[in-house]
């Protein structure tokens, strides 16, 4: 599995590209059940039946999540977690066993599984499941795009100006800034002004979340 996952296609003007829903399970009644299943409410699924098919293949970059069995050929379910946890990867995973038991279900949850459903399950439980995955999914996501947009933003600052930011948002009035770093008040006040338009926030408690968010410090 690319680790630089493929853009989704939908090009302007198309409809929203439905989330993807990745199914690994070396069962192939498992995986046509899945498969119908998914598709029966308008879900896109890539069907696997094994991690290494998973992880040589290309998967679109676009709000989804990951079925896993917790046995499968080659290396488990958790243990595939783990790599794909290491390069990166962060789609949700609703894991599945038909041998599951609670030490198991702890450690998949621990690292970040969305639910751990024991076979036979029922059809509800699975879409309930996916669900909450794929908003999951969709929220971090979003997350990240604003957290990126900041970040942008940021780099737009010049290095004074990024230096008046951190001690604003760390609570610091104007003349303590000034004292601080060796300017006038007026000029602290400009740069702030600066900071405020170019960060593209209004009010002061708006950009202490931004800074929180860069893990600014003064």
């Amino acid at each position: 599995m690319n680790t630089s996952l493929d853009p989704p296609a939908n090009p302007r003007g198309a409809a929203p590209v439905p989330p993807l829903v990745v199914i690994v399970d070396d069962e192939a009644a498992v995986r046509d059940a899945l498969d119908s299943l998914f598709r029966s409410i308008g879900l896109r699924t890539l069907l696997f039946a094994s991690p290494a098919e998973l992880l040589q293949a290309s998967v679109p970059d676009t709000p989804g999540c990951l079925i896993l069995d917790v046995r499968l050929p080659g290396i488990s379910g958790l243990e595939l977690q783990e790599q794909l946890a290491r390069h990166g990867i962060a789609l949700p995973i609703v894991f599945m066993t038909g041998h599951g038991d609670i030490p198991m279900s702890v450690r998949a949850m621990k690292a970040g599984a969305v639910d751990f459903l024991p076979k036979p399950f029922r059809d509800q439980d699975m879409l309930d499941a996916v669900a909450g995955a794929i908003e999951r999914d969709a929220q971090r996501r979003a997350d990240n795009a604003a957290l990126d947009e900041v970040r942008a933003r940021y780099a737009t600052l010049t290095p004074r100006e990024r230096e008046v930011m951190a001690h604003v948002a760390s609570g610091l009035m104007n003349k303590q800034v000034a004292g601080l770093l060796e300017l006038s008040e007026i000029t602290v006040k400009i740069h702030r002004g600066n900071v405020m338009r170019k960060m593209g926030v209004r009010t002061l408690a708006d950009l202490v979340r931004q800074a929180e968010a860069l893990a600014l410090g003064a």
